[in-house]
């Protein structure tokens, strides 16, 4: 069995290695030939914790294994990512386990895919003005893969800690964009593209806010109660998400969907506009919003690539299993 460490992970995984992994994923999930197994998380009743299982199978890439892991929000007075996570890959020829992987940077860069490949297929080419809503540990990723979407010229942030935010003015003073802190309302009504990363369980983005052709990339929403936008967009707007059995139970799309605000069919996978077979983003003026609640297949994506270049590069450990 081979094992990449996590460093290795972060040395040899790029923004644009985890893009590509992610988009080809999205497009097999929709063709078909990939499939994400039922989720398991679960609060332990220790350490404030919640732990669980993403997995699936490719077909086109036979990428099989399960990411294991969770939320330790204690962890950051250790010194340590609140987010733990493990990919292990098996052999789906013979079941047998194939390569053990660190998961924190890869959930991170694989997330942060998944929001910049909704802009790339669904934001509108001239968005100039990206709106940043949370500044937690995951937004610096999300802010470096959107920029290489868009030839944004403005960044707008908020974040519930302001003095957090010093972390995304480092990321646009790297890119040379100025950054403006801003309330809600404000970030709403000036930003082409917004991207919500936070933990919230109340919606921060109001459907008065958002201004026609706005693109909205829902990264925060991933459990059940989790809310990051107001219901009431969602009937306003066109729908998109990597998984829509997720989408309406843990996703930004289950409190529309419980209220009967939308059904099932009115939220499409990205990977279908991907792959050709929905248009996508049809009018300048349609409020496209992307429900990412992280599926298994990114995380296995992003990690077998992550062994083949760290075997490609003689930095994968090979021990007796």
């Amino acid at each position: 069995m081979l094992v990449v460490k996590e460093q290795t992970v972060k040395d040899l995984v790029t923004d644009e290695i985890a893009f590509e992994a992610v988009e080809a994923v999205f497009a097999a999930m929709a063709r078909g030939d990939a499939y994400n197994f039922p989720v398991v998380r679960e609060a332990i009743g220790y350490a404030d914790a919640l732990y669980g299982f993403k997995s699936g199978f490719d077909r086109s890439s036979l990428a099989l294994g399960l990411k294991s892991g969770g939320y330790w929000p204690g962890n950051a007075e250790r010194g340590l990512t609140n987010h733990q996570s493990t990919v292990v890959l098996f052999d789906a020829d013979t079941g047998r386990p194939k390569a053990l992987v660190g998961g924190n940077y890869l959930t991170a860069v694989r997330t942060a895919a998944a929001s910049a490949v909704s802009i790339y297929h669904l934001a509108r080419e001239e968005s100039s003005v990206l709106g940043m809503i949370g500044a937690g540990h995951q937004s610096t990723f999300q802010l470096r893969a959107a920029l290489k979407q868009r030839k944004f010229d403005r960044i707008i942030g908020w974040n519930i800690e302001p003095e957090r935010l010093s972390v995304l003015e480092e990321v646009a003073a790297e890119h040379g964009i100025p950054f403006q802190r801003a309330e809600l309302e404000i970030l709403c009504k000036q930003a082409d593209v917004i991207i919500t990363i936070t933990s919230c369980f109340s919606p921060l983005v109001m459907k008065n806010w958002v201004l026609p052709g706005t693109h909205i990339a829902c990264m925060g929403t991933d459990t059940k109660g989790k809310q990051e936008v107001e219901a009431g967009l969602m009937p306003q707007a066109k729908l998109f998400t990597d998984e829509v059995a997720q989408s309406i139970s843990i996703g930004e799309c289950q409190h529309a969907f419980e209220a009967g605000l939308i059904n099932q069919d009115d939220i499409t996978p990205v990977g279908a506009v991907i792959s050709g077979s929905h248009p996508g983003r049809s009018a300048a003026d349609e409020i496209t919003v992307f429900d990412g609640t992280g599926v298994g297949l990114q995380d296995l994506a992003v990690a077998s690539i992550a062994v083949e270049v760290a075997v490609k590069n003689g930095l994968a450990q090979e021990i007796d299993f």
